[in-house]
């Protein structure tokens, strides 16, 4: 049996699992975050309670420490010692990981900075995540693991752009996607207690959150993605636009006088369900100001809705139809309204027979929510990136990643 620990840290957040394994079991789980402030937070879950204080955490260093001294004063380890290795979440792999890796070894860490311009906001802070335990826990052996390692089975003309080869070469500018090791588990729970086994299945997988980004899988490996070069690309997110015509910054440029780098900031922050409704980045928000009539939240909640709609469709005629369809992550294993949305763009081209009933009463559940008589198989499934994490952390330590 094997303590491990799956770490992501964000910009200003360290969010953590520390998990029994082979039995997958979570010991204890946590979040440090407003790292960087004098009011920082700091949560800690054990045995069915939660400690909860408010105190400076002025770096990730910091956040590490009450992570390390919680699991000792609360005697969740008697030592550092049982943790016998670290997994920790890295957005960005580019194209030169299509796996996990050994984050000890200089080539890793050295690839991850050299992807810095693709990722500047996650990954600065998985370095510095991974530096921080490292100091800590200087014996404990730890492994990247990739949200971009699952997309890596795309052929060329799925993650190629229509630009110049050379410029795709030289600059690697091509389609990465996000979210992988959520597709991936959701593929691979489908498989293994949905479908019956890897062959001949299609599979879209639907993580949509505040950000989303869509998979269509093919006996269990990726065949495409809706996010590309950055996490921008793709469906319409909390304040992200998604895909747009690609003259929109352009334009914009010429009509405001802002900077390419201030309509970029905007397309990033400022767009999406945000941008369209003026009301909140947070969906609950907006629906709740579109049940009440607001004009801009209805639009913008059937514009989200529409975009997710339109890569169902895409990824249905690419892959020939599908096997099941599921929704994951915050909108989509919480928000009954706008999976009803999306599903009502698509149930008559795809045969779709949905219990709208069902997908009411069962929100936030593992739930089925088409009948015997639906052509697709479609449910709801919570994912669960860290499991994933703390299985590679096992695969590393067992010599088989």
């Amino acid at each position: 049996m094997y303590k491990v620990m799956a770490v992501n840290a964000g910009s200003s957040s360290l969010k953590y699992k520390l998990f029994e394994m082979p039995e997958e079991k979570v010991i204890c789980s946590g979040l440090a975050e407003r790292i960087g402030h004098e009011d920082g937070i700091f949560k800690i879950k054990f045995n069915g309670q939660e400690v909860k204080e408010v105190l400076p955490i002025l770096d990730h260093s910091r956040a590490v420490e009450l992570t390390i001294e919680a699991l000792l004063k609360y005697g969740i380890v008697k030592t550092l010692d049982e943790i016998k290795c670290l997994g920790h979440r890295v957005v960005q792999g580019g194209k030169y990981f299509s796996k996990s890796a050994d984050f000890n070894q200089q080539y890793t860490e050295d690839k991850i900075a050299e992807l810095i311009p693709l990722d500047p906001l996650h990954a600065p802070a998985h370095l510095t995540g991974f530096h921080a335990f490292k100091d800590a826990l200087p014996n404990c052996p730890a492994i990247a693991v990739f949200d971009t390692a699952f997309h890596q089975t795309m052929e060329p003309e799925d993650y190629l752009f229509p630009i110049p080869y050379e410029m795709s070469e030289k600059f690697a500018c091509r389609r990465y996607g996000a979210h992988g090791t959520s597709h991936n588990y959701l593929a691979d729970k489908a498989i293994a207690e949905y479908l019956g086994g890897k062959k001949n299945t299609r599979i879209i997988t639907c993580h949509v959150g505040s950000g989303a980004s869509l998979a269509a899988v093919r006996d269990g490996k990726c065949v495409a993605t809706s996010m590309g070069l950055t996490p921008l690309g793709g469906v319409m997110m909390g304040t992200r636009s998604g895909d747009i015509d690609p003259s929109v910054c352009n334009y914009l440029v010429s009509c405001t006088g802002k900077t390419s780098e201030e309509v970029y900031d905007i397309l990033n922050k400022k767009s999406g369900l945000l941008g369209v409704s003026g009301v909140s980045n947070d969906s609950r928000d907006v629906e709740e100001a579109a049940n009440k009539g607001d004009e801009r939240s209805i639009i913008a909640c059937k514009r989200c809705a529409r975009r997710v709609a339109d890569y169902i469709g895409k990824y249905s005629v690419r892959r020939g139809g599908a096997a099941m369809l599921i929704y994951s992550a915050g909108i989509g294993e919480n928000s009954a309204f706008l999976r009803e949305l999306i599903l009502k763009d698509v149930e008559e081209a795809l045969g779709l027979d949905i219990d709208y009933k069902v997908n009411v009463e069962k929100n936030h559940q593992e739930v089925v929510l088409s009948t015997e008589k639906s052509k697709i198989l479609v449910a709801v499934i919570p994912t669960d990136e860290e499991v994933m994490i703390a299985r590679d952390c096992v695969k590393f330590l067992e010599g088989t990643l």
